[in-house]
């Protein structure tokens, strides 16, 4: 009986967490102002970091340039970008964020910068699961006007496809415990950056980026 009620409530403690985890419904994005600045050239900032890990902002950086150029952009070396930030006294995101787009577009010359946020980075414990989570907003800033040309949002998580259960509790306790010792000695929210950066960053999905002028798909994806 015991077992049965043990069950019982790590079974509903499953439903909740899924239930919390659900995606909101879809916001149709406006690409107005996206389609008329048409940008080629994309600065990327260090993205500001939220979460209490202090390698959140260097592992999503590292990670953000390959979809933007599979999407048909040039991206600013993310290298050079951060060396002209420091030679010019600014040393961390939150400073960077803080230049006014006109600046931007002087010493750069891009035509669009990205401006990301981590929300969440690092791994969640709990009795049977370790989850290691990455959560980032963004928003793309015409340098020539300051305007806005779009906004998203994109999560993923190392858990994602862990449902399976046929071990029974006591294979849940163990993989549970193998997990969160992987977990722990590792960074292993890096990758799970890769995929939110991919997620967050590649055009044509709904709601995301347009494709740039390098793609063979510039102008012909759904969003246009």
């Amino acid at each position: 009986m015991r077992q049965h009620r043990i069950m019982l409530g790590l079974a509903l403690s499953a439903v909740l967490f899924a239930t919390g985890c659900a995606h909101r419904p879809l916001q149709s994005v406006d690409y107005t102002a996206f389609r008329q600045a048409k940008p080629r050239s994309l600065l990327v900032l260090p993205p500001v970091n939220e979460s209490p890990d202090v390698n959140a902002s260097f592992s999503m950086l590292s990670q953000v340039t390959f979809p933007l150029a599979e999407s048909g952009y040039y991206v600013m070396p993310v290298t050079l970008v951060a060396e002209t930030f420091k030679q010019n006294g600014l040393s961390n995101p939150p400073e960077m964020h803080a230049v006014a787009p006109a600046k931007l577009k002087e010493i750069f010359g891009a035509d669009a910068a990205l401006y990301i946020k981590i929300k969440r980075y690092g791994t969640t414990y709990t009795v049977l699961n370790s989850a290691a989570i990455v959560a980032a907003e963004a928003n793309l800033i015409d340098l020539q006007t300051g305007s806005t040309l779009w906004t998203g949002s994109a999560s993923a998580s190392n858990a994602e496809n862990s449902n399976n259960n046929s071990g029974g509790l006591g294979g849940l306790l163990v993989a549970a415990i193998v997990k969160q010792i992987i977990n722990s000695t590792t960074d292993a929210a890096h990758p799970v950056a890769g995929i939110t950066s991919s997620r967050l960053l590649s055009a044509g999905h709904v709601n995301g980026l347009l494709y740039g002028p390098r793609s063979p798909k510039y102008g012909l994806d759904g969003q246009n």
